[in-house]
């Protein structure tokens, strides 16, 4: 997974797509580069090559319509279960009978999913599912990556870990509760100002093989060869502002959120979310999380590693769309469901503003959570819409995001008639 074209990853960043997609490898030629070798010095990997080459393609076109739904496979996991008293979503089933405008033609849905790359479309208007659709082999008992959709996960927990008082305020400085942050740049940064991705810590979303910097080198070392924790460059990580000056997408934010998470509870991530999230949730199937490591050693990377069924990715939204209840139960505190979808000054960008580790519509009370290449988790509360689509949006390409976002709006604005 090697940004090998600067010039287009630039431009991909300025028009704020590598921002949007949490790990940023958007602007890539993997099939075309071989795996670069580990850094001289670099500690033994026990991942077997064949594997990490596996992990090292995977993003790439022509496969990541596979890879994306069989993580299992690819990476050592952590399961997040859920109960059997399954939340149910009522059907009222219904054709996508309108159409939207989107570079000067009028397009039907029809289209749209097969040229935005659609694994799985869920579609739900006032808590019942108006549609649903599979391609590519998947259904309904498919877990698909939602890449950087777990960065609202991780916000909405440490949203119910303020909420149980296990962390006292998000004005608290994190090393309150990380002391092993102290050395490096998280040492003056807020709780708050890290969910805002604003903790001005020194790790920009470059991904350069041949050039690698801090962001490239970590995740080779984490999640292609397991040699490290993918948290773990944030002790000693430098500053590129002042905390809370700056807003700039990071993984290595939400990272820190999901250590923070794993601290206050006294558990593993996982387990901290199937207690208090899944279950409740009435989620019908298990998720997991792929690993940073192997069993008695890795993490979850919760910065974008969480996969669950459509339907299951529904059922966040619905919790969301429903003010933080589910199955007749207050999940997540209502106000912190306002704070964390409300747009944070400063952090306007083509994907529209930021919230609590969500993206929020411009000039709309919607919101989302976007992970890398086209995983949508859509929330209109005034239309009562939640849309899911799971996709394998070729690297490098704005096209598809950008119609996606008209999709978006036309069914937000759409009736089901029958």
């Amino acid at each position: 997974m090697r940004l090998g074209f600067q010039t287009m990853a630039a431009s991909l960043r300025a028009r704020g797509l590598a921002t949007a997609c949490g790990l940023a490898l958007l602007a890539c030629a993997a099939h075309s580069q071989p795996m670069p070798p580990p850094p001289a010095g670099a500690p033994a990997s026990s991942v077997p090559v064949a594997l990490q080459e596996v992990r090292w393609q995977m993003l790439n076109p022509g496969i990541n319509a596979l890879t994306f739904r069989s993580m299992d496979r690819i990476f050592d996991t952590r399961e997040v279960t859920h109960r059997r008293a399954t939340w149910a979503i009522p059907r009222n089933d219904a054709p996508l009978n309108f159409r939207y405008e989107f570079a000067g033609a009028a397009r039907t849905p029809e289209d749209f999913l097969d040229r935005t790359y659609t694994n799985a479309l869920v579609v739900i208007k006032d808590g019942a599912i108006v549609y649903e659709n599979y391609r590519n082999l998947c259904d309904d008992s498919t877990r698909f990556m939602g890449w950087s959709m777990t960065k609202s996960i991780v916000s909405t927990l440490v949203g119910i870990a303020l909420e149980e008082k296990r962390i006292a305020s998000i004005e608290d400085p994190i090393v309150k509760y990380l002391p092993e942050l102290a050395r490096g740049a998280y040492r003056d940064v807020s709780i708050r100002q890290v969910l805002e991705m604003r903790s001005g810590v020194d790790y920009e979303e470059r991904y350069d093989f041949q050039n690698p910097g801090i962001a490239a080198s970590n995740h080779m070392s984490s999640l292609v060869r397991n040699t490290s924790r993918f948290a773990d460059v944030a002790t000693t990580i430098g500053r590129a502002h002042p905390p809370g000056s700056h807003f700039a997408y990071k993984t290595i934010d939400t990272a820190v959120l999901g250590w923070l998470v794993e601290r206050v509870s006294g558990t593993t991530f996982a387990g901290y979310m199937s207690e208090k999230l899944w279950e409740p949730l009435g989620a019908e199937s298990n998720g997991f999380f792929i690993m940073d490591g192997g069993p008695g050693v890795g993490r979850e990377f919760t910065g974008a590693g969480f996969n669950a069924t459509a339907r299951d990715w529904a059922r966040l939204g619905l919790l969301f769309l429903n003010n933080g209840r589910a199955n007749g139960k207050q999940i997540i505190p209502e106000k912190w469901v306002k704070a964390a979808t409300a747009s944070v000054p400063g952090s306007d960008s083509p994907n529209g503003g930021y919230g609590y580790q969500w993206w929020t519509f411009p000039s709309t009370g919607a919101y989302y959570a976007l992970g890398l290449q086209g995983q949508y988790t859509y929330v209109d509360p005034a239309t009562r819409t939640v849309v899911v689509k799971l996709s394998y949006m070729p690297p490098g390409r704005d096209e598809p995001y950008a119609e996606t976002r008209a999709f978006l709006q036309a069914v937000s604005a759409w009736k089901p008639s029958r």
